[in-house]
């Protein structure tokens, strides 16, 4: 069974007031998201692979050390990253759970050291990658950044919230200016409850 290409969780124009156009997420899904579901699709035809669910593709072909990834382990990896991204975000108004907030005070000293956490990992990421929030095997959560198409999922680690800090993902809206799209993302567009519902 071919893996598809999800629905956006909202209308392309549904982000637009709080900060990501719907041209950005017409070319983000509709092309970048879709270009990795073809491409991985084609790279597993004919392999061990086919068959196997996103965790399970990911978790085998990660290669630790690597200074490149395979092409499976790519396209696969940033299939399963965009699929939880779009999720990650809300168009509408939302509260942070308080055992959400409970836990990031917890192991970060508040709220806003977690989000300034947050954003340094997203803005200190050389070149392509991701920004997360991350529970642990032992429980604890932590703050990591990792490049190109790389996830929690290949640490055994349960990824709470992912930012996509590749320049498509922002620079329509923002140029350059990726702390400042970093920002928005913290306190305009993460959908909270679903962060909480990950615990």
């Amino acid at each position: 069974m071919a893996f598809e290409l999800p629905d956006l969780p909202y209308a392309h124009d549904a982000l637009a007031s709080k900060g990501m156009s719907k041209e950005t997420l017409e070319y983000h899904h509709d092309l970048h998201h879709n270009a990795y579901v073809t491409n991985g699709n084609k790279a597993i035809e004919g392999t061990e692979w086919e068959g196997k669910s996103l965790e399970e593709i990911i978790k085998g072909t990660y290669q630790q050390g690597a200074v490149a990834q395979n092409g499976i382990f790519n396209n696969i990896s940033q299939l399963w990253n965009h699929n939880q991204f779009w999720e990650m975000m809300t168009p509408n108004d939302s509260k942070m759970p308080g055992e959400l907030e409970k836990a990031l005070t917890e192991s970060f000293g508040s709220v806003d050291k977690f989000k300034d956490e947050f954003s340094a990992a997203g803005a200190g990421q050389f070149g392509s990658g991701w920004a997360w929030l991350v529970k642990d095997a032992d429980g604890s959560l932590k703050v990591t950044k990792t490049e190109n198409g790389v996830n929690p999922l290949c640490f055994n680690q349960t990824a709470l919230l992912g930012c996509d800090v590749w320049e498509h993902s922002y620079y329509i809206d923002y140029r350059n200016k990726r702390p400042a799209y970093l920002t928005n993302f913290l306190d305009n567009l993460v959908n909270w409850e679903n962060v909480a519902s990950r615990m």
